[in-house]
């Protein structure tokens, strides 16, 4: 077993109870944690490639999703996407567009993509591979994935943050970031260190690490990692 694994039950469990939903991963880990999740605890989890295809756990297609119903989809709820992060602040609000001024960025990035409907329409989590604070910043550059902060409407929903170091939520005062759980080995205090706004940090538990099925199931879903 080793970080990764733990990191990949972490995103598994970010769906747990989520139920028959379209799950919405965005890369590798994430992906292998909805897999994981509806082979294990969420059978009726609907996966999706990102574009058109709805997939097996092992990959297979076994429905289609036409492009006119997308944004159906993503206008009314039925979904949960992990996105990821290059900026993102403890209120939740998130960064993919640029680095620096909008009208004169350092960095061009994706752009805002789909994550105001996003996070504005449904759950929405986070996957950052790696925790540091040129990613959990004190405002971001600019806000693609909206925030706590920020007026998300009825259906707003962020989630969680899951991170090489430790699973975060919004349950601080006024939906401040706070950490769920540090991943085995890991502290709090290099986690409030490779963090650049203060973060709650109350007792958190260690992450759970994979029963020997799910080590399994992982393995076998990507016997190259």
């Amino acid at each position: 077993m080793n970080r990764m694994d733990v990191c990949v039950v972490a995103c598994a469990e970010l769906f747990r109870g989520d139920g028959e939903i379209l799950a919405s991963p965005m890369g590798p880990v994430p992906s292998l944690g909805a897999r994981l999740a509806r082979r294990t605890f969420e059978p009726d989890l609907v996966l999706s490639d990102g574009e058109a295809t709805l997939l097996t756990t092992d990959g297979k297609p076994e429905g289609w999703l036409p492009y006119r119903a997308v944004f159906d989809v993503v206008a009314h709820g039925r979904r949960h996407v992990v996105m990821g992060a290059n900026q993102i602040d403890r209120y939740g609000n998130q960064n993919i567009s640029c680095i620096g001024p909008h009208q004169a960025p350092k960095r061009q990035l994706l752009g805002v993509r789909g994550a105001p409907g996003n996070t504005v329409n449904h759950r929405t989590s986070y996957w950052v591979p790696k925790h540091s604070p040129r990613v959990f910043v004190p405002a971001v550059d600019v806000v693609s994935g909206v925030g706590y902060d920020r007026d998300g409407g009825p259906f707003h929903d962020v989630y969680r943050v899951v991170t090489n170091l430790c699973v975060l939520d919004f349950g601080g005062p006024d939906h401040a970031m706070r950490v769920v759980s540090l991943h085995p080995g890991v502290t709090a205090d290099e986690v409030i260190e490779q963090t650049g706004f203060p973060l709650v940090v109350d007792d958190p538990p260690v992450t759970r690490e994979p029963t020997a099925e799910e080590l399994a199931i992982i393995r076998e879903l990507n016997p190259a990692w």
